[in-house]
């Protein structure tokens, strides 16, 4: 029997499941309002995410640091590969205005891979959190962080910020990660998540995307390495294709998958598990902090 990989399969048709109502409601359009006013850098709306309109109604925002040029080029993923721009260290006092403007109640930071730096970006990171909290002293913190190449050093600066949850994402299986993290590698990223908690961070996080040619059984795999490696809480969500140059859609996974592997992962004991066609990362982040 052949092998599923993530050049042989042609995708079906995107299934209704997958299908977006655009989003409304009196926060929504508040919260829109002021970011187009104010010029206001959100993943949500760069990356048009599916859920943004639920996240913003219930308060939560991804904001992306250390510009919008990545030093890696992931197959899956839809920001530009090149060469960064100048870092800008006024960066950790936009990102807190934009938080404050927007009133939000739990941020999600994030950022592009910066291997162009000694630091990796993680004293941009750190800095970043700490003028959060000094403008926002109500509003929680998830950082979802890269891997910093597994350098201690640079990891340890998140860890002594306190955030209340440090995420870094796992994104596909063992088999796959050559073809669709290029420059990453799938035992430095579970190193990474593993040191956080040694080194006593409260909660930590990863994701997992499906649709590009994973079987059932190295998903499972997937999921119980992430455990061993004492992960809180994890989030499987549906792979879609950026566009045409990036990897293609192998198969639209099921909703009766995405329920069967949340209740294994509920199961092996994580703290909480999201799992459906469109959970993205951030999705319902606010509830991961307990």
């Amino acid at each position: 029997m052949e092998t599923k990989t993530v050049s042989n399969i042609l995708p079906e048709r995107k299934p209704k499941w997958l299908r977006v109502k655009l989003p409304t409601g009196k926060k929504y359009t508040e919260l829109r309002s002021l970011v187009d006013k104010y010029k206001l850098n959100t993943i949500c709306t760069s990356g048009s995410c599916p859920n943004m309109g639920e996240c913003w109604g219930e308060g939560t925002a991804t904001f992306m640091i250390l510009g919008n040029i990545c030093t890696r080029s992931c197959g899956f993923c839809g920001v530009k590969t090149g060469r960064p721009e100048t870092v800008d260290w006024d960066e950790p006092e936009k990102v807190a205005r934009s938080i404050k403007i927007m009133g939000i109640k739990h941020a999600v930071l994030t950022s592009v891979d910066r291997d162009d730096l000694k630091d990796m970006g993680s004293i941009m990171w750190a800095e970043t959190v700490k003028a959060v909290r000094r403008m926002n002293p109500n509003t929680t913190l998830e950082t979802l962080i890269p891997d910093f190449q597994g350098i201690e050093r640079h990891i340890d600066r998140i860890v002594d910020v306190a955030p209340e949850v440090v995420s870094h994402n796992i994104e596909t299986v063992r088999r796959l990660t050559r073809e669709v993290r290029i420059q990453a590698k799938y035992d430095k990223s579970m190193g990474v998540l593993k040191y956080l908690k040694q080194q006593g961070q409260r909660r930590t996080k990863s994701g997992i995307m499906l649709g590009l040619g994973e079987a059932r059984e190295e998903v499972i795999q997937t999921l119980y390495d992430l455990r061993e490696n004492e992960v809180d809480v994890v989030t499987i969500g549906q792979y879609l294709q950026p566009s045409k140059k990036h990897l293609p859609v192998q198969r639209f996974i099921n909703p009766d998958e995405f329920e069967e592997y949340k209740e294994i992962g509920l199961n092996l004991g994580f703290r909480h598990v999201e799992s459906s066609a469109l959970v993205r990362s951030s999705y319902k982040a606010q509830k991961h902090i307990n």
